[in-house]
């Protein structure tokens, strides 16, 4: 087959005076071949008449006016769903393998007859200008800690022109968490940019019916760090559309970082926390030169951090909990009917009393959960025996397995006193150590004793514990003896063979 490239170079030969025999021969084709395109003066590509008639009958000719209402009316519609419409509405007419055909058709009419596709219109970017921010979910991912399932999301935050990124782990699409991550994004960046966009989060944007676009504490972030702020439109991911790319290659890059590893469970939070800023250190890594020019233009922080929790005040009821956010919290019992001060972190509950600081704890995720710790209560229960079976918040009150197999086996034992017996042992390990009682208790079911208050704080009192923790040594493999093994497996093979 003749190309173009060949007829351009026998054009270019005959016009330096070359006999059109020899030009033929230099340029690939025969005498006849090239007189005839010398003799049109025009290319092969020119010349080729393309396919435009069917070469066997349309199956869907007499379907296709009928797929075209369905089309006209609904054309988001998809063809395959089409397809099995008129499977069922016509049986034994069209078979499984003419799918391909009419999802071609369809294809076609969308493109010449169907409904205008939305535009997309490349962004310059401009150094220091702009950053953008989302939250995204890691819980495809598969992370544990300490071998327990650890679902989080990533507060993610880049630059639009370097790309540079960075991000935090939180659990919520709350204000606490867009503060302290933006917060900590730009002091790891060591200034801030023009303008700032989000997506339509309810942290930071109003409904439409308030005439104010942001919340008044999110425009107060913005106001404290001089940051411009914008938003997307609802449902346009796509206005977002550095972060949400970002988002993918960065959840590629870690799912590839945990292969390599070769384990996705973390020993504590704090691990996992390393791992990621080394990922985010290592992906910046090709992107300094653009990301100098943007420190450059970087606009100052300001001197001090914007405190990113929220005061609630609560008042301890009757049970001595507190409610928050929807969840359920213990405290001290010597608040019952006292308002105390609530400071809602993005991780952690604070609770304030008389402008002092008296407990914390972490905070609940989603709602309706709850937290009660057994040391506000403990006292009280010890005389109300009776009410801790249907207790409300019954499963709180085991602080460990051993805790749990332990009235387990109480009940068993004694069904009348289970109760009373273990709630004493709970109030001896709140008195005293709650990992002493938990190692006591273990032993004495692993070697089958009678579990009982007396007997437990006598070993408590004595010291007689024992260490349940076994020394296990694992010798280290010889790789010889792999070799060998691979080696006779070659060996057999290769007597197989012949």
């Amino acid at each position: 087959m003749v190309t173009d490239e060949q007829v351009r170079r026998l054009f270019k030969l005959i016009s330096k005076g070359i006999k059109k025999y020899k030009a033929s021969l230099k340029s690939g084709m025969s005498d006849k071949t090239g007189r005839k395109y010398i003799k049109s003066g025009k290319f092969p590509s020119e010349l080729r008449k393309y396919h435009t008639w069917r070469t066997r009958d349309d199956p869907f000719s007499e379907l296709w006016p009928e797929a075209e209402e369905y089309l006209d009316i609904s054309p988001g519609l998809e063809a395959k769903e089409l397809f099995e419409h008129f499977q069922r509405e016509y049986p034994d007419k069209y078979s499984d393998g003419q799918l391909r055909t009419f999802q071609r058709r369809v294809k076609k009419w969308r493109a010449t007859k169907g409904p205008p596709k939305e535009v997309f219109f490349p962004q310059k970017h401009n150094p220091g200008e702009l950053s953008e921010s989302d939250f995204t979910s890691m819980n495809h991912l598969g992370i544990t800690l300490n071998h327990e399932r650890f679902d989080h999301l990533i507060f993610h935050f880049v630059l639009t022109y370097s790309n540079w990124e960075t991000g935090n782990i939180c659990f919520s699409e709350s204000f606490e968490s867009l503060s302290f991550g933006l917060q900590n994004a730009w002091r790891e960046l060591g200034g801030v940019v023009k303008r700032h966009r989000t997506d339509s989060l309810s942290a930071a944007v109003n409904k439409d019916c308030n005439r104010e676009i942001f919340t008044s504490r999110y425009q107060s972030l913005l106001n404290h760090y001089k940051v411009t702020g914008e938003k997307t439109q609802v449902g346009r991911r796509n206005e977002n559309g550095d972060v949400e790319q970002s988002h993918n290659r960065f959840k590629k890059a870690l799912e590839q970082a945990l292969l390599l590893r070769g384990s996705r469970n973390f020993n504590s939070r704090e691990e996992y926390e390393s791992f990621l800023k080394q990922l985010f250190s290592r992906l910046n890594s090709g992107r300094m030169k653009r990301f100098q020019e943007e420190q450059s233009l970087l606009n100052p922080l300001p001197g001090t951090r914007l405190n990113t929790f929220k005061r609630l005040t609560a008042r301890v009821g009757k049970s001595s909990t507190i409610s928050v956010a929807g969840n359920v919290y213990s405290v001290n019992s010597r608040l019952i009917g006292e308002n105390v001060e609530v400071r809602l972190n993005a991780d952690e509950i604070e609770v304030w009393y008389s402008q002092k600081k008296v407990d914390s704890f972490p905070r609940l995720r989603g709602k309706q959960g709850h937290h009660i710790q057994y040391r506000h209560i403990i006292d009280w229960l010890v005389r109300k025996p009776n009410a801790f079976e249907n207790y409300r918040y019954h499963s709180d009150l085991f602080p460990t397995t051993g805790f749990r197999m332990a009235y387990d086996h109480l009940k068993k034992r004694r069904p009348l006193g289970a109760a009373k017996e273990y709630l004493e042992i709970l109030q001896l390990a709140a008195k005293e150590t709650e990992d002493g009682v938990d190692i006591i208790l273990k032993m004495m079911l692993n070697e089958g004793k009678e579990i009982s208050f007396e007997s437990v704080k006598d070993l408590l009192d004595t010291g007689n514990q024992i260490n349940l923790s076994e020394d296990v040594t694992v010798p280290e493999p010889d790789l010889a003896q792999y070799d060998q093994l691979l080696n006779n497996g070659e060996e057999e093979w290769y007597r197989e063979t012949i």
